[in-house]
């Protein structure tokens, strides 16, 4: 199952200093329940889909999703992993943080406050996404960041509708990224760009520490 963060109000008081101050500060964990949070996430789906005017099995044929996982998934009864939840989101048209709740915006200058990331985790590999830049409909970019456990990976990633290029910058561990089957080693303070024109995916082959990374994603339009 997945989970799934909407934007806080108000940031949680902070703590008094302790002695375990200076540690490096990881980003905040998604919060809610897995089964509150799933059944959130379908009824946000099945809100798109009638918006969209789409049947469920059109839905299905868009995203390459069966029409009995959409139907669970919109029921609240599953949770989709992060390739199916990337399939459902191209489906719509939409990016993956589109599709969990970023709304468009507009500001010449917008802050973005670490309780206030919009985060999605996967509790089945315990990979973790935070989006760190606003949702702006005209540049067609986005600025995310991805921590992988040791020893796990996303999973096949499908290729993008638009021409979608991607820029990565590891800052903890290593990672590999494997374009048209072939892997690409990178260690803390390595960087990588390619363009999605097949499907892809992130692994930390490592199996030993945790690996962090920066991504930017440019979505040609």
């Amino acid at each position: 199952m997945s989970k799934l963060q909407r934007p806080a109000t108000q940031a949680a008081p902070r703590k008094p200093a302790t002695k375990s101050a200076g540690r490096s500060v990881k980003a905040p964990a998604p919060r809610g329940s897995d089964e509150a949070i799933s059944v959130e996430l379908g009824l946000r789906i099945k809100a798109l889909r009638a918006e969209s005017a789409l049947s469920l099995e059109q839905l299905s044929q868009r995203a390459g999703v069966s029409r009995a996982m959409l139907s669970s998934i919109e029921r609240g009864e599953k949770s989709p992993t992060l390739p199916i939840i990337v399939r459902i989101a191209g489906g719509f048209g939409l990016s993956l943080s589109g599709l969990l709740g970023a709304a468009p915006d507009l500001a010449s200058v917008s802050v973005i406050r670490s309780s206030e990331r919009l985060a999605y985790r996967d509790p089945a590999t315990g990979f973790e996404r935070w989006v760190l830049s606003p949702a702006h409909l005209d540049n067609g970019l986005e600025f995310v960041l991805h921590r992988l456990p040791p020893g796990r990976t996303t999973g096949m990633l499908p290729a993008y509708a638009v021409p979608t290029e991607k820029y990565v910058v590891v800052t903890e561990g290593q990672l590999t990224v494997y374009v048209d089957n072939k892997p690409y080693v990178l260690k803390a303070g390595d960087s990588m760009y390619f363009e999605v024109k097949s499907p892809y995916r992130f692994a930390n082959d490592d199996g030993r520490a945790a690996c962090a990374y920066y991504m930017v994603i440019v979505r040609k339009r």
